[in-house]
């Protein structure tokens, strides 16, 4: 999807809280539970991290993502680092190559702004997205955050600097 468009944004946007509420609800499908990670839409803005949204030709918002600073004892390995969360295409979007786009914006704008490391938590029960995320050069990492003690839990991350 070249038409594609990708802008900065609020997490707390409108269309961004649509979205957000997309993944959530499929969470619930998938896990019997939303995300219930900590999360401050502050964390999102500049200069603490970053949201986006990706929108379709007329428009619509169809794709998001976000990294947010995870400097901490657990990824004191990776510092400075960054998490990425939210990762979403609405299912009428998918397969058009929107999530590789987001995912490659968000290691733009985390390597400019001097992370050196993206880290996430994904679940086992999205093989998609693992696959996503492995064919971009993400690999396992040891787990921490909200979800380091969950099994269905899959901790991955992704050097972005030779430094």
């Amino acid at each position: 999807m070249s038409e594609a468009t990708v802008r900065t944004s609020a997490y707390d946007d409108p269309h961004a809280v649509t979205l957000i509420g997309q993944v959530q609800a499929e969470y619930v499908q998938m896990y019997g539970g939303p995300d219930t990670a900590p999360v401050d839409p502050a964390e999102f803005a500049a200069p603490s991290g970053t949201f986006l949204v990706a929108y379709d030709p007329d428009d619509v918002p169809v794709a998001m993502g976000g990294w947010r600073r995870h400097d901490s004892a657990d990824t004191s390995w990776a510092s400075p680092a960054a998490e990425i969360k939210r990762m979403y295409v609405a299912p009428q979007a998918r397969g058009r190559g929107l999530a590789r786009l987001v995912l490659a914006e968000l290691e733009r704008t985390a390597a400019q702004d001097g992370i050196h490391w993206l880290l996430l938590e994904t679940g086992s029960r999205q093989p998609a997205a693992i696959a996503l995320y492995r064919s971009a050069g993400y690999a396992d990492v040891p787990p921490f955050g909200h979800y380091a003690e969950t099994e269905l839990s899959v901790h991955l991350g992704k050097r972005l600097t030779s430094d």
